[in-house]
């Protein structure tokens, strides 16, 4: 007996793994796709971004920065002859400026790029989303048809069920969220300053 429910354990498990491995690659292909659309200037953008976002780059700077100003003093008062960038080291801070700027563009760029990639995974998201919940809606729909064709259990009335049956109205949903204050900034400080009132109150 034990070895039989094993041995149908196993089919499931196993279909289990199929399901997981087909979602996982249908993630790679999605992100896969996106990475062959990238130009040749992109690609090296996003190389450089990612050198920009590691330790060693801000090392890199650092160091940089240290030897610049160990060789200018150095220069300037062991050999004698005059200092090519004297303090306060205009020329330094003028490249670092410029990195700087080319930094920030380079990660700009980037997150641009990832903006747009989070968009589509959003409206995605909400598609999947409404979908699944217009199944939800529909399998409810059967069952309670079924409930009501057997004939051995009892007919009632479920306001929850027939609740369950009606599509979900995403005006609606979106019009009481703005009522409710959750999708502005200004209803969250109101949110915010009720729960703090209470506690600010003066002692009489």
């Amino acid at each position: 007996m034990r070895g039989g429910s094993s041995g149908r354990a196993q089919p499931e498990s196993s279909s289990l793994s199929d399901h997981i491995e087909q979602n996982i690659e249908s993630v790679v292909a999605l992100q896969r796709r996106h990475l062959e659309q990238l130009s040749a200037s992109q690609r090296r953008v996003e190389h450089l971004s990612r050198m920009a976002g590691r330790p060693a780059y801000l090392v890199g700077i650092l160091l940089f920065v240290v030897l610049w100003i160990v060789l200018d003093l150095e220069a300037g008062g062991l050999r004698g002859t005059p200092w090519f960038d004297p303090p306060p080291f205009p020329l330094l801070q003028g490249i670092l400026t410029l990195v700087a700027l080319l930094t920030t563009t380079i990660v700009l760029i980037a997150q641009n790029r990832e903006s747009k990639l989070e968009q589509q995974r959003a409206h995605l998201d909400l598609q999947v989303n409404l979908l699944t919940e217009q199944k939800v809606t529909k399998l409810i729909h059967l069952i309670e048809e079924l409930r009501r064709d057997l004939p051995m259990v009892r007919d009632r009335e479920d306001t929850q069920a027939a609740a369950m049956q009606e599509a979900a109205d995403t005006t609606q949903m979106l019009s009481a969220l703005e009522t409710g204050g959750l999708t502005s900034q200004g209803g969250q400080a109101e949110r915010d300053g009720d729960r703090a009132e209470p506690g600010s109150g003066k002692k009489r």
